[in-house]
């Protein structure tokens, strides 16, 4: 997803998009979510509907 459609969707639930990096950013929209800020921390993950899961796996 590119950098404009995140910080859109941050803007939508409140969160401050200025200075901050994509990864920092994308982990607090899921805080903001309900849901656990690991975007790029996992090497395997078994979430398969997770909408950042393309961006976060390193490429096989």
């Amino acid at each position: 997803m590119k950098l404009t459609e995140i910080k859109k969707m941050a803007k939508g639930l409140g969160l401050k998009v200025s200075r901050v990096k994509k990864a920092d950013l994308i982990r607090a929209i899921q805080v903001a979510e309900g849901n656990i800020p690991c975007f790029g921390t996992v090497i395997e993950c078994d979430r398969l509907d997770c909408l950042w899961r393309e961006d976060c796996l390193p490429k096989k």
